[in-house]
């Protein structure tokens, strides 16, 4: 208990410090954030409590930011970071939506430029510079995890036959400003190490990423929170 609740200061100053920074983007400072977050004890089945849907939806909706990682990360719980080359994933998650109350909230607060289906209980969201994979938990039904990417890391990362199942190469090209970039990471992706998006019982190819549990105690687990 003590070791959880030492934990839990050291993590609260580290945000202080970061928001004293100024930092309002939750994928600045990635290095300094990644070294706290260590302790594998956060799951879906036992996150932190969550306001009611309806506060959330208020307070999604009349954010002062059009930032969508910024909205994401200011009001939901903190579950894993994925580290890439350079560039990060962070993973969220609620108990209060379901994935298409969740898109429908998300999208009609900030318009994405792309939109995929719902395909598997999974949709993917791109806005100018980031990725957003909403999907039902394998882990818990009643949970929907919320994976924040940045254009470089899914650029550098995703597998492209993940990808091709949510939208066109030619609309990927665009918003990757890469032509033919699913072809140059094919060969890059043979051996099987590009990364298929999170998943909480690892179904989906890692890629040889390093998560980090995350040990947020409040909404906005990065760098964000408070804001």
């Amino acid at each position: 208990m003590i070791k959880k609740v030492l934990a839990g200061i050291t993590f609260t100053l580290l945000l202080a410090i970061l928001s004293a920074c100024g930092s309002s983007d939750p994928f600045a400072d990635f290095e300094e954030f990644q070294g706290d977050v260590s302790e594998p004890s956060v799951s879906v089945q036992n996150l932190p409590d969550e306001p009611t849907k309806d506060e959330m939806k208020s307070q999604i909706r009349n954010s002062s930011t059009n930032d969508i990682s910024t909205i994401i990360g200011d009001n939901f719980n903190l579950l894993e970071t994925v580290k890439g080359e350079n560039n990060i994933a962070i993973v969220y998650a609620t108990n209060k939506f379901t994935v298409s109350e969740l898109v429908s909230t998300l999208t009609s607060t900030v318009e994405p430029k792309q939109q995929s289906e719902l395909i598997d209980n999974q949709q993917v969201l791109i806005y100018p510079d980031h990725f957003v994979t909403i999907k039902q938990s394998e882990e818990d039904p009643d949970s929907t995890l919320i994976e924040v990417a940045s254009d470089q890391f899914v650029r550098d990362n995703y597998s492209p036959s993940f990808l091709q199942t949510y939208f066109a190469l030619k609309i990927l090209d665009d918003v990757l400003d890469v032509d033919d970039w699913a072809k140059k990471r094919k060969s890059k992706c043979a051996d099987g190490s590009c990364y298929g998006g999170y998943s909480t019982t690892k179904k989906y190819n890692s890629g040889g990423l390093n998560t980090n549990r995350g040990m947020s105690s409040v909404r906005g687990g990065g760098p964000s929170a408070g804001k």
